[in-house]
């Protein structure tokens, strides 16, 4: 009988990256491994759309690839950092800003053991299957430090996150800190198979001493 190798989760494995409260908290996180696919347009449009599927595409048959090398794993949940022109001062005014002025990178957080070797592979396979699909470098593979963040717990619509980005600011402000990144969203719920009302999302700044700034 052969031995069941567990997959790993990093939702489990990694709660003080991966859990949140409603109200504002502090959080100081290392630096990790990300696949990630950048652009500019509104996240309903149809290029949005297909930036998930490219990065989904390359992001299993990575997972394929380490399941082959006995390092299976379960998906991460996607996230995404977005903001606006206008430097980090701007960034206060995201929900203010029609949509399709916004920039993303959308990511997928890959484990450790997750080399380089392992995503060049993973592209070429996706390439290799659809060769119109991805363009070179189109989907990377970066490392990405927040360090210290301030989070909160948003439930409910993505369009209807100001109340939570406005508690994550007083917060902010009321603790000696400034803005040192961009509006990062992790997405614990699937919006396919979750009601409006009841999906939950991570929204996290990076912040920095105001003090020291």
């Amino acid at each position: 009988m052969e031995a069941t190798i567990d997959k790993l989760d990093l939702k489990k494995i990694d709660p003080n990256y991966y859990s949140a409260k409603k109200q504002p908290e502090l959080r100081d996180l290392d630096s990790y491994y990300y696949l990630s696919l950048s652009g500019r347009c509104d996240p309903q449009s149809d290029e949005f759309l297909q930036a998930i599927d490219k990065l989904y595409a390359v992001a299993f048959n990575l997972k394929f690839i380490c399941k082959s090398e006995d390092m299976d794993f379960v998906m991460p949940k996607m996230e995404g950092f977005w903001w606006i022109d206008g430097g980090i001062e701007a960034q206060r005014k995201f929900a203010q800003t029609p949509a399709d002025q916004w920039n993303w990178k959308i990511v997928i957080r890959m484990p450790d053991f997750v080399e380089g070797d392992h995503y060049y592979r993973a592209v070429q396979k996706v390439k290799a299957k659809n060769s119109d699909l991805l363009a070179d470098d189109e989907v990377k593979f970066e490392l990405i430090n927040e360090g210290l963040s301030v989070q909160g717990l948003h439930i409910g619509s993505f369009y209807e996150e100001e109340q939570t980005i406005k508690k994550i600011m007083e917060f902010i402000d009321e603790n000696g800190f400034e803005v040192a990144g961009y509006h990062h969203e992790i997405y614990l719920s699937d919006p396919r198979k979750t009601p409006e009302e009841k999906l939950k999302t991570i929204l996290r700044y990076a912040v920095r001493n105001r003090e020291n700034s």
